[in-house]
């Protein structure tokens, strides 16, 4: 079957090829660790975790990287605040971006590189472009890459170089030849981490990391080059511009980008206060009810999170995990609605295309293959649709059924049909039985 994707770079919907037929290397933008991961995190995480899935579940071969940033300005600022060795912050960022993402369900990716790990290569990469003559020094601050040496930049996000302003996202640098060239090698600066290098001691910008460590992992060209819609420019614009004028070859064939997290239609940020941590939301919802908001809609439109959305999603979550925990395998997979499964998913990972498949096919009571399917879709999706476990079980109920189980034990009949009364008015089901008593959700 035909996999379509939306390329950024083309602004097309365009026929999959990778390079090998049976192979597809990914590279994704990675965490920056100065602090815990985010929603906006989580959707990036999931969409791109499905992208690979799917590749897999359709029968390629994939090689994912995404790497962690662990020097970069905010890093420094963050130390600073918390007066705490970067170091210490990176470390301990990192092992919670990795726990929230397994919780999600998110596979770990096969190569996780560290910027600090891969100076030497950000070097070659910066030598490469002086000897091109695309960079040049500013006294007392770092070398620079010229982007008006670079004919076709922009062509990424459609941004012109005559239009480019300064300071849109860093200090205006009167110093700098055009307003959007950007630094490839910050000199030293007192209590700041310094590498040695041709230039003196500094550390490497942010936008030279991920062309380095994707051209040494993964070379050039390679398949798909993924990230959030806030990276097109200037991050990948100025991937695209070091990487193809340093390597002297086509950077990635396909550049996709996930829509961003709005919060009550507002762009989530700490500074309105509608930051929403990962960790918090797990403090309310089960993992998989995060995941399943994600997947409900499609990749590229932008999310529009409230309170009232999570909860519309918790409800969903709970009514699919219910039905699907009362299927019976009858050893069949219903093929019909596998193709259509395929199908809506090779239409540039239409999650929310292929959730009304799934939807559609266990409303039916005249089809069979239910199980089957689900637990093939399952593969794709990672919902934990068929594992049985608690998350479907508010708190308040496991409480009343406790309280119940106790008065049972004291022989307090009356109240014990008191709190049966009360979980049914709840809309909670009890049964009694050897193994002790069970719980279910009435389906209206």
């Amino acid at each position: 079957m035909e996999i379509k994707i939306y390329n950024t770079l083309s602004k097309k919907l365009e026929k999959f090829k990778p390079l090998d037929s049976k192979n597809v290397r990914i590279y994704v933008c990675g965490a920056t660790v100065n602090d815990v991961p985010h929603l906006g995190h989580a959707k990036q995480q999931i969409s791109f975790d499905i992208l690979r899935k799917f590749l897999i579940f359709m029968g390629y071969g994939v090689k994912y990287v995404s790497n962690i940033t662990d020097i970069e300005d905010k890093i420094i600022k963050k130390s600073n605040e918390l007066n705490i060795p970067i170091n210490e912050l990176t470390k301990k960022n990192e092992e919670i971006h990795k726990e929230d993402y397994k919780k999600i369900n998110v596979l770990a990716p096969d190569v996780q590189p560290h910027a600090t790990k891969y100076i030497s290569e950000m070097i070659d990469l910066i030598e490469r472009l002086e000897k091109k003559g695309f960079t040049y020094s500013i006294e007392g601050d770092g070398i620079y890459y010229d982007i008006s040496k670079y004919k076709k930049y922009g062509s990424l996000s459609r941004q012109k170089i005559g239009d480019l302003q300064s300071g849109t996202r860093v200090k205006i640098n009167e110093n700098k030849k055009n307003p959007g060239d950007f630094v490839l090698w910050k000199f030293s600066k007192n209590d700041e981490p310094s590498w040695e290098s041709p230039w003196g001691g500094g550390r490497p910008g942010w936008h030279i990391e991920c062309s380095a460590m994707s051209h040494s992992i993964l070379g050039l060209p390679f398949d798909i080059h993924a990230g959030g819609q806030d990276l097109i420019f200037p991050h990948h614009e100025d991937e695209i511009a070091q990487s193809e004028a340093g390597y002297g070859e086509k950077m990635a064939n396909y550049w996709m980008h996930n829509g961003m997290v709005n919060v009550n239609g507002e762009k989530m940020s700490k500074s309105l206060n509608n930051f929403k941590t990962i960790r918090e939301l797990l403090k309310a919802y089960s993992p998989m009810v995060i995941r399943y908001f994600v997947v409900s809609s499609h990749y590229r439109k932008p999310t529009d999170f409230s309170t009232n959305a999570l909860n519309d999603s918790k409800n969903s979550y709970e009514r699919i995990k219910r039905l699907t925990l009362e299927l019976k395998d009858d050893g069949k997979i219903n093929k019909i609605s596998l193709e259509l499964f395929k199908k809506a998913m090779s239409e540039d990972l239409n999650t929310s295309k292929a959730l009304a498949v799934v939807w559609e096919l266990l409303r039916d009571s005249s089809k069979n293959g239910k199980y089957q399917f689900i637990k093939k879709i399952d593969e794709v999706f990672c919902l934990d649709l068929l594992k049985e476990d608690n998350l479907l079980i508010p708190i308040e109920i496991s409480v009343l059924a406790k309280d119940r189980e106790k008065a049972r034990k004291e022989k307090d009949w009356k109240k014990s049909d008191a709190i049966r009364d009360e979980l049914l008015n709840k809309g909670w089901t009890i049964e009694d039985s050897s193994k002790g008593p069970k719980l279910n959700k009435k389906i209206n």
